[in-house]
């Protein structure tokens, strides 16, 4: 659910969880387009023979699931927008670590909690996301990414 708060009320959103998403399928077709569009074709990604000895089956690329974090969110209407935001910007990413491999088939979900908000000039405002991609059946995440999103008023 998108979350919409007015500027007054930033301090009382930081440190919250702001969104968890429906679980979405990463099939082969998404990781082979992926490849083809990166030009990533390592066989871990794309050849099921030479990658099923050591990870069971292909995986996602690494960038393939940290790129969902840009569509998910939209797709289900999930995350925070300061009220009378014109414009949302991806101002980058302050750190990411991948620490479990996304195999083809598997089920994953993102997590988001606001880290901060900070009003960078007037009316634009840098909000610092903690984003976490658990897989179904999984205990350790795929990935942990600290996300920048600038909100212009």
């Amino acid at each position: 659910m998108l979350k919409i708060i007015k500027p007054s009320e930033i301090e009382s959103a930081i440190g919250t969880e702001i969104g968890t998403s429906e679980w979405v399928t990463i099939n082969q077709d998404m990781i082979d387009k992926f490849a083809e569009a990166t030009m990533d074709n390592q066989f871990i990604h794309v050849d099921p023979e030479q990658a099923a000895p050591i990870f069971g089956s292909t995986i996602a690329h690494g960038f393939l699931s940290l790129s969902l974090v840009a569509g998910i969110p939209f797709n289900q209407e999930m995350g925070l927008v300061i009220e009378g935001t014109k414009m949302g910007l991806n101002y980058g990413l302050d750190k990411v670590r991948f620490l479990s491999p996304v195999p083809v088939n598997s089920e994953v979900r993102i997590i988001m909690k606001c880290l901060d908000i900070t009003e960078k000039n007037v009316n634009q405002y840098l909000m610092k996301t903690e984003v976490t991609m658990e897989i179904k059946g999984v205990e350790k995440p795929a990935y942990v990414a600290v996300t920048l999103s600038m909100f212009v008023l």
